[in-house]
């Protein structure tokens, strides 16, 4: 039996979630969390095979939890399940440690598929990410400059750019007006930009905003 751990912060995703597992012989959700927090004092306190994994939710991003997981239980998968397009987080969270990346818009039958193939020790990702990442290995293209930003400077820039205030990501990531400013104060640094609008311009050339 192949035991789950369900992590969003949105009930009806879990409950759909759970749904399509407990139609697949041979596996089951045993446990679900709609935090960071409370996903890392779950999978502590009791044994599974595989986590699913939302990346943006309240207290602890996703990509925190994933890190804290790599370094207390390096060999249980994790496979993200994102609303982001691929191009927003993919790459960011395999080399993050993530056993594999999914949309939430994937089939159900692709899930299960990647369930099984991560818990075998595999990686999953869709054909059209593996053609994107065979690509970049074979060019000699400079990294794009979003790339030196850390996790949570690349999380908040694509919240401005998506259109959302200070205190409305302040809110989201559950993190203070003044931790956000700094944020935004070294995306700008970075990046070497003046003001929002640059931001949003960039993030919507690099395709980084849906």
């Amino acid at each position: 039996m192949i035991r789950v751990v369900v992590v969003d912060d949105h009930a009806v995703v879990r409950e759909g979630l759970k749904r399509i597992i407990s139609e697949n012989p041979g596996m089951a959700v045993t446990g679900e969390a709609g935090d960071g927090h409370e996903a890392l004092k779950l999978i502590r306190g009791g044994a599974c095979d595989v986590v699913l994994l939302d990346i943006t939710m309240p207290n602890k991003s996703g990509l925190d939890v994933l890190k804290e997981l790599r370094t207390e239980v390096p060999r249980l998968p994790v496979l993200v399940l994102s609303m982001h397009s691929e191009d927003q987080y993919a790459v960011r969270v395999l080399r993050a440690g993530a056993a594999g990346y999914l949309t939430k818009e994937s089939a159900p039958a692709k899930l299960v598929q990647a369930i099984r193939k991560v818990v075998r020790g595999g990686k999953y990702v869709s054909p059209s990410l593996a053609e994107k990442l065979v690509s970049d290995l074979g060019t000699d293209t400079e990294r794009p400059p979003h790339e030196v930003l850390s996790d949570r400077e690349y999380q908040v820039l694509c919240l401005i750019a998506s259109g959302k205030t200070v205190s409305e990501i302040g809110a989201e990531l559950a993190l203070s007006v003044k931790t956000i400013s700094t944020y935004r104060v070294r995306i700008l640094e970075k990046l070497r930009m003046k003001n929002n609008a640059e931001i949003t311009r960039y993030a919507i050339k690099e395709r980084l905003v849906d």
